[in-house]
């Protein structure tokens, strides 16, 4: 990989996976930056997810914050599935979420 390409992968990590920080690269700019790609993939799964969105409401975003923290984006559908599991395990998901989940997460059967 190229000294250019580091620098590239560093501040890609920097910006969604909590990675350090590369030299040169203004601090606030870019936590302005992070913030606005977090509350851009919220956005993304919220809409992947309106009826979790609309229980959880004020909520929703300090939670996937919480969960996203340190994960980079694999896919839209990925971040759903994931966010959703981990809303379950901390008794964050309501009864009529978890059936949902269920069957829109669940293998299907042919």
């Amino acid at each position: 990989m190229t000294g250019l390409a580091e620098r590239q992968a560093a501040l890609v990590r920097a910006l969604v996976a909590a990675g350090q920080l590369p030299e040169g690269f203004d601090r606030d700019a870019i936590g302005t930056a992070s913030k606005a790609l977090l509350r851009k993939r919220s956005g993304e799964v919220g809409d992947h997810l309106p009826h979790v969105r609309a229980t959880l409401g004020d909520r929703f975003f300090a939670l996937f914050a919480a969960w996203a923290e340190g994960r980079p984006k694999v896919s839209t559908h990925a971040d759903a599935e994931a966010f959703t599991a981990y809303l379950e395990s901390i008794g964050e998901l309501p009864e009529q979420s978890r059936r949902r989940r269920r069957r829109l997460f669940s293998p299907r059967r042919t």
